[in-house]
């Protein structure tokens, strides 16, 4: 009899354990909470030239000026320097469902006729890490034709802890 009751209670803590184990769990993505970690400083910029698929120069833009790019947990960021300009502009930030494209809503002037101009709206992630972002703007769409010239920035990051100051 002993052994009985044994072998239910651990029959019912078996069923229990697979049943709690197997219920749906939503939304466990580390990757918004890999954005707000901390902030982070531009390290690189790297301008590529194409015509189609070929590549034809690679520029890389240097910058005297620490460019901060800041990621907050209400899904707002703001940028500190941009294009080695003093100042920040804010925005909005999201990601795609896939989590392979930021979309930042920054807008900032572009001090020509043109007006303004949003370099983060569609940024393909290349590359997060704890300690790394690398992202592409710019002509960035899967599909061209053999003969469209396309510019893509590929800006890289390293994450830095925030300064606490006393």
């Amino acid at each position: 009899m002993k052994n009985k009751k044994l072998f239910f209670l651990l029959t019912g803590l078996l069923g229990l354990s697979l049943f709690i184990n197997s219920c749906k769990k939503d939304k466990q993505t580390s990757v918004p909470s890999l954005f707000t970690a901390g902030v982070w400083q531009l390290g690189s910029i790297m301008q590529y030239h194409y015509l189609g698929d070929s590549q034809l120069s690679v520029d890389t833009i240097t910058c005297d000026t620490t460019q901060i790019f800041t990621f907050n947990n209400d899904m707002t960021c703001t940028y500190s320097n941009f294009d080695c300009k003093s100042g920040t502009v804010a925005g909005k930030w999201s990601l795609s469902d896939t989590k392979l494209y930021l979309f930042a809503d920054i807008t900032y002037p572009t001090g020509t006729t043109a007006g303004t101009t949003q370099p983060f709206i569609n940024a393909h992630l290349i590359n997060l890490g704890e300690f790394s972002l690398v992202f592409e703007t710019g002509d960035i769409q899967p599909y061209y034709n053999a003969n469209d010239e396309r510019t893509i920035r590929r800006y890289g990051f390293t994450r830095i802890k925030p300064v606490v100051t006393k």
